[in-house]
């Protein structure tokens, strides 16, 4: 067995540190796209007026504007996230600061989506809950509010 986990961490050691990114890529994107389609553009508007509508029907108070900050949230959290990584090759603690910084608010809007739009998928059994992608985004969310670039 120690033989075979040598081996297999030879093998893998040149790509150690590509682990890190392709979390980080896939959460920035991610964030990015559910942002992004919620963006005020004509093409767009029906799901930013869906979104609206909804925090209406929950009497949310100033949907509006709270539909605007989730937007803002996915989409510059999404970029912050990856480009935390890419100035932490220049500026490390920059960097650092930035991918925390961006986790922690899309660490708050996880928890907003959890507690307003999903609380039934913490019922047990939680099927629901490990069948959406918000689940594994949450925890890429929490392993960057943990570890930043480090």
């Amino acid at each position: 067995m120690k033989k075979l986990n040598s081996r297999l961490d030879s093998i893998t050691k040149p790509f150690i540190e590509v682990g890190p990114w392709l979390l980080r890529l896939t959460l920035g994107i991610s964030m990015f796209i559910h942002g992004y389609k919620k963006l005020p553009a004509p093409f767009m508007i029906d799901e930013q007026h869906r979104m609206v509508t909804w925090f209406e029907s929950m009497f949310i108070p100033v949907p509006e504007l709270l539909v605007n900050l989730v937007i803002f949230t996915e989409v510059i959290g999404g970029i912050g996230i990856i480009l935390g990584g890419l100035i932490g090759f220049i500026a490390s603690q920059l960097g650092h600061l930035i991918t925390r910084a961006s986790a922690f608010s899309l660490f708050l809007l996880m928890i907003g989506v959890f507690v307003i739009g999903h609380p039934d998928w913490f019922e047990w059994p939680p099927i629901k809950l490990f069948n959406s992608e918000q689940i594994f985004l949450s925890v890429i969310v929490i392993y960057f509010l943990i570890k930043g670039n480090k």
